[in-house]
């Protein structure tokens, strides 16, 4: 039944009635406060080559870079002090042990360094570094990570292998999910809408597989091409179901919000990438988090994952104002100085 009703939203062309119940359920159950990850993407080398991403280690014209502990500190205090209450620590996946105690030492200092009046606790922290050994994330997790954000991409099986090398499994990836899950992190996922070949029944089942992992935050959007890529053949196909592929992403938000009811979700940025305003469409339909760029703008061009990235020339404090701006327009309030964890997860650890 639930496929069927989630199939059901998917294929509606009434996206004024999909919105309204997405919101109300929203309401009920999240609230409608917005709330802030700083996005800092600390490091664009990869071992991984994922064939429909821009800093995937065989792309030869992606400029490397990885910012220094005390660089990452400082745009922390930063985060913090302008009242974001979590950031969120990204970048290629990286497996060996210099990168690993570094992110280590660098979550140690950030909880040292930011705890204040309004954040006893300091920042709350996402970290979305990749497929780890269960040593590893715990080792993250005991650092002070308490959110892990592992995006699936897709749970279907021809596909996955459409995008990835025989190296990269979704089974592993989905044994990911489930260590996160055990050693005690609120465990975040998400897919890429619109991929080509991708089918209504695959995102109905991408749905579904929030529920049955007991996901407690879902980042998810719009599929872009990076033309350094090897599905830049798809260029013109995709431009072609543009508006398609992105009235589908703001359903499945809704979908997914009417579904699951009290997670966490995002209003990415590939949503602005697609409509000047996305990102508050998002927020319309249910999305209740946002991740404004604290990314050093000297950088930001060079960790794309997919080509026109909004706000790559912009400075962090345009970032804030800018978001904070659009999330009034849409009649919504920013939980300020607030972590605005998952409810799901603290009921699904009751």
């Amino acid at each position: 039944m639930e496929k069927q009703e989630i199939i059901r939203i998917l294929e509606s062309n009434n996206l004024e009635s999909i919105r309204k119940k997405a919101y109300s359920v929203m309401k009920e159950y999240s609230g409608e406060k917005v709330y802030y990850r700083g996005l800092l993407e600390f490091s664009n080398i990869c071992i991984n080559d994922c064939y429909y991403c821009g800093i995937r280690k065989s792309n030869k014209e992606s400029n490397r870079f990885s910012l220094t502990k005390q660089e990452i500190i400082d745009i922390a205090v930063w985060t913090a002090d302008n009242g974001y209450g979590s950031m969120v620590l990204q970048s290629g996946g990286q497996k060996d042990d210099k990168f690993i105690d570094f992110v280590e030492d660098v979550l140690k200092t950030i909880k040292e360094k930011t705890i204040s009046e309004k954040l006893p606790n300091g920042l709350g922290i996402t970290l979305c570094v990749g497929e780890q050994t269960h040593e590893t994330y715990k080792r993250f997790f005991d650092a002070g990570a308490h959110r892990y954000l592992l995006r699936i991409e897709t749970t279907s099986p021809i596909l996955y292998k459409k995008l990835h090398p025989e190296t990269q499994t979704l089974e592993n990836r989905k044994e990911c999910l489930r260590i996160l899950k055990q050693i005690g992190y609120q465990v975040g996922t998400g897919v890429m809408i619109g991929i080509p070949g991708q089918t209504i029944d695959d995102l109905a089942n991408d749905i579904l597989f929030f529920k049955e992992y007991d996901i407690d935050m879902i980042g998810m959007g719009p599929y872009l091409i990076h033309k350094q890529t090897p599905m830049k053949i798809h260029t013109e196909e995709m431009e072609k179901r543009k508006k398609q592929v992105f009235n589908l992403s703001l359903k499945m938000i809704a979908a997914a919000r009417i579904l699951l009811k009290d997670v966490n979700i995002a209003a990415t940025t590939a949503l602005q990438a697609m409509d000047p305003i996305g990102r508050e469409k998002g927020l319309q339909y249910g999305a209740n988090i946002v991740m404004p760029l604290v990314t050093p703008s000297r950088i930001r061009k060079d960790y794309q994952l997919y080509d026109g990235k909004p706000c790559i020339d912009e400075q962090s404090s345009d970032c804030r104002e800018c978001l904070l701006n659009r999330i009034k327009s849409v009649g919504r309030e920013v939980g300020f100085n607030e972590w605005g964890d998952s409810k799901h997860f603290f009921k699904r650890i009751k």
